[in-house]
């Protein structure tokens, strides 16, 4: 028995914007004889995040290395078995897997994890109960060590990562002021959310307007939490507050080109100096050992409906790649997803 399956193809580096010339989609026979502990799987859902673009960077990251061109496209997928060899996945069982931009893959059970559909909707295990909500929770938590009347500042608030980010820090009990493009964006920070504030950048020329306006809204910053970079970043680091937390989780305005020629910045480091703050990288890497404990926290929370996480699902195996550009564009709210 066979099957036709389908894959994109990483052909061509990426200077600027994402486009369908950087990829290749090709079809192939793949043979679906298992061998012991093998796994067919059917992906279903694929998760589009902006760390695929970091990787198509030409200097370092961090990683060694660039994305490989010539291979399939690196990311999470939500799957379906569709044969088993393997005592511990059966035909129909939902999983997550690292298997990229193809359609279907053979693997060893030994890379895939289980997903309890009566638990929480499927493509949870790709957003608020997965890599974007690890890297909200540990960010914040590990990162940021927000307290309970502390002012958190999130940019990306909008975002898969933000939008969790924020909603964690109203559980510490923090006063939080989302940042985002556009004012329906806005609204359902604050509406949905329940945020304190919430900002649109796109409304602000300059960094030292929109300084003004957070410093007006509240008084000053003890944590920020950083997706974006750029003008947002230059805005917030003049008004951090004594002893304050910057985490740099993401640097999404300079992705697109910025990557190879970066923006000048950030400039305003003393005063980092002079509130003795401190700014710390984070990378959900290196977290993947405490999923589990994300996940007793999180899970319950999602089950009981007290997280929003909102999703962004676009039909069509072949709109991948325009759905990874789509990123760096803001037209999106929450997770970004592909669905087969």
């Amino acid at each position: 028995m066979s099957l036709i399956q389908q894959q994109w193809i990483y052909r061509q580096q990426p200077l600027a914007a994402i486009t369908p010339e950087h990829y290749e989609l090709v079809e192939q026979t793949l043979d679906t004889s298992l061998a012991t502990n093998e796994v067919l799987i059917a992906s279903r859902y694929f998760s589009v995040d902006p760390y695929m673009r970091i990787g198509q960077s030409s200097k370092p990251t961090y990683d060694t290395e660039a994305h490989p061109l010539d291979i399939v496209q690196a990311g999470a997928v939500v799957a379906q078995v569709l044969a088993s060899n393997s005592p511990a996945f059966a035909e129909g069982d939902w999983v997550s897997a690292y298997t990229g931009w193809q359609t279907h893959a053979k693997v060893n059970a030994s890379i895939l994890t289980k997903i309890d559909p009566q638990q929480a909707p499927v493509t949870t295990a790709l957003g608020v109960l997965g890599m974007p909500g690890r890297t909200a929770w540990f960010g914040l938590t590990e990162s940021g060590k927000p307290h309970a009347g502390e002012v958190v500042v999130v940019s990306g608030a909008a975002g898969a990562v933000g939008s969790l980010v924020a909603q964690f820090a109203k559980r510490h009990g923090a006063r939080v002021l989302g940042i985002a493009g556009g004012e329906a964006k806005c609204d359902w920070l604050r509406d949905t959310l329940k945020l304190d504030w919430a900002i649109d950048y796109k409304a602000f020329t300059d960094a030292d307007t929109l300084g003004a306006e957070i410093k007006r809204l509240t008084g000053g910053v003890d944590v920020y939490f950083d997706n974006v970079g750029g003008m947002i970043t230059d805005a917030i680091i003049p008004l951090i507050n004594r002893r304050a937390r910057i985490v740099i989780c993401g640097q999404i305005s300079q992705y697109s080109g910025g990557l190879e020629t970066p923006e000048l910045g950030p400039r305003l480091l003393h005063h980092l100096l002079y509130q003795r703050a401190t700014i710390q990288g984070m990378l959900a890497r290196d977290y993947l050992h405490r999923m589990d404990e994300m996940r007793r926290i999180v899970a319950p929370w999602v089950q009981a409906g007290e997280i929003v996480f909102e999703e962004t699902i676009i039909e069509g195996f072949e709109q991948l790649p325009n759905a990874l550009n789509s990123l760096f564009g803001g037209e999106h709210r929450g997770k970004l997803l592909v669905k087969a």
